[in-house]
């Protein structure tokens, strides 16, 4: 270990896309990193993988950890053997009603060196996400930021009610909800209009994003009868009827849907990404783990072999890059496929082959493949043609039999296996709960798998179909879609194009006509 140095980072409000540059490699570089709730839990995908992750969230009155516990902690673990990086990970910023001054000057009472990480505060990226500006030309010119939750032991407030009510346009209360009634009685009670327009924008920034508007004379009415909890900034203030035009968060194509992705870990970001970029709540629950075969042998001989095939046909992303992998390994590369032409099924795994160097001779136009045959007739492939298909070890035999039927002589070599994922047990939670609108499958294993990991989450006895029944289910296309039937699932949305984009596109069409 070298010197010790903590990271008091702002972790931003909640959406990973606010979190900033110097944030993200201070957190990459920490070997302990300690967060609390606010802040989102997908930024700890940019940890080390061994770093030791410490969990000190608090909600309200409810404290887990003590503010005083965390700044110990926060010496302790600096000064752990001799010196560690540790990344203080707090929602917003750390400086606005982020106790973040505080751990800053314990840290300097241990002698332990810091640095202050600036985040986005929630309090003008929360309303910015509602649509609403904190400032607007020809509406107000000033805002104040204020705590609505001052710390219970005190005897008297620190908030100048008599002036803060009309000295500016603008007020954004931090931590308020449960205070609301106190705060708008205390605004009109010095010279607010009680016709003011409040916003309440809770988890902002975040596809769970929440707008409660009012007055200040019904706000805590109206937040009473949604049952409107935090954590959540209010805004006060004539800015908020700005929200009728300038709305555009809360308008995307998927925004409130909460989606699940079943692909692998490794594979689940393009479309959790697509996803999330078009408003939805993602949770990935991957159903499938993408492992080495069980012997690198035949893959070994066929690389040795190149020069005896006409065709490799990629019928995956995953080939492309086990089959390259184990050419690097092998200290050969794509030159060794200079005397072969290449097919890539689908779109994405002529991407991949393009990255690598090769230029697909064959893109069918048709990504199953039933679909695959007649091109290939055309490009003279029969009789005696030498194919090599490096695929999953378990996948469906229509292409290379064929193939074969054709005369063909078709190796097909495992390049990797699917196993078994390892679901999150929330997610089964929160389907039983009724929770969850679509859930996400991308291959037949996606949907077997699925089933296995639902069913041991469940309460003994219970069906996952049944559990499902008001689940909107999403297929990548036929093949899969029939998976599912078999298994007692209704499809609601399947691809017309067998891709990630195609899924996707499929779900917006199917809201859109809703």
């Amino acid at each position: 270990m070298g010197a010790p140095i903590v990271y008091l980072i702002g972790a931003g409000p909640g959406d990973p896309g606010l979190m900033t540059v110097r944030g993200m490699e201070c957190l990459a570089e920490a070997d302990v990193v300690v967060y609390d709730y606010l802040a989102n839990p997908r930024f700890l995908a940019g940890a080390r993988e061994d770093a030791e992750l410490i969990y000190v969230g608090k909600k309200g009155f409810t404290q887990h950890v003590t503010q005083d516990e965390i700044n110990a902690l926060l010496v302790e673990k600096a000064a752990e053997d001799g010196g560690k990086i540790v990344a203080r990970l707090k929602g917003g910023d750390p400086f606005i009603f982020g106790r973040g001054g505080e751990e800053a000057l314990a840290l300097r009472e241990a002698g332990i060196p810091f640095e202050v990480v600036p985040g986005v505060s929630s309090g003008y990226a929360a309303p910015a996400y509602a649509g609403i500006p904190v400032t607007h030309r020809g509406v107000t010119t000033d805002v104040a930021f204020v705590t609505g939750h001052e710390d219970p032991t005190k005897e008297t407030t620190d908030v100048r009610w008599d002036k803060l009510a009309t000295a500016v346009g603008t007020i954004c209360f931090f931590m308020g909800i449960k205070n609301l009634p106190e705060i708008s009685a205390k605004l009109i009670e010095h010279g607010r209009s009680p016709e003011t327009p409040v916003a309440l924008v809770r988890w902002g920034t975040t596809p769970r994003q929440e707008t409660l508007v009012g007055t200040l004379a019904d706000i805590a009415e109206e937040a009473a009868a949604a049952n409107f909890k935090a954590p959540a900034i209010t805004v006060v203030g004539e800015v908020v009827a700005l929200r009728e035009q300038l709305s555009w968060f809360e308008s995307k194509p998927l925004f409130g849907r909460t989606i699940v992705v079943t692909r692998s870990r490794a594979q689940a970001s393009d479309l959790s990404v697509k996803l999330i970029d078009l408003g939805a709540e993602v949770l990935e629950f991957p159903v499938i783990r993408v492992t080495d075969p069980d012997s690198w042998e035949p893959v070994d001989q066929a690389v040795s072999n190149l020069q005896v095939y006409d065709w490799v046909v990629f019928t995956s992303v995953n080939g492309v890059e086990r089959f390259f992998g184990r050419m690097e390994h092998m200290d050969v590369d794509a030159r060794q496929l200079a005397g072969c032409r290449v097919a890539a099924i689908g779109p994405a795994t002529a991407a991949r082959c393009m990255e690598r160097g090769i230029r697909p001779d064959y893109v069918p136009g048709e990504y199953r493949a039933e679909g695959v045959l007649e091109g290939f007739c055309e490009r003279g492939v029969g009789e005696g043609s030498r194919i090599l298909i490096p695929r999953a070890l378990e996948a469906r035999e229509v292409l290379p039999d064929t193939l074969r039927e054709r005369g063909a002589i078709v190796d097909v070599v495992p390049v990797y296996q699917t196993v078994l994922g390892q679901g999150e047990p929330s997610v089964v939670q929160r389907l039983a709960e009724g929770s969850i609108d679509v859930v996400t499958f991308t291959s037949s294993s996606t949907v077997k798998n699925f089933f296995q990991l639902a069913e041991e989450g469940l309460p003994q006895g219970t069906s996952v179909a049944d559990t499902m029944a008001d689940v909107l289910v999403a297929s990548i296309g036929p093949i899969t879609s029939d998976t599912a039937r078999d298994n007692g699932l209704t499809v609601g949305v399947e691809a017309t194009e067998y891709t990630i984009h195609g899924l996707v596109q499929a779900m917006m069409d199917y809201y859109a006509a809703r």
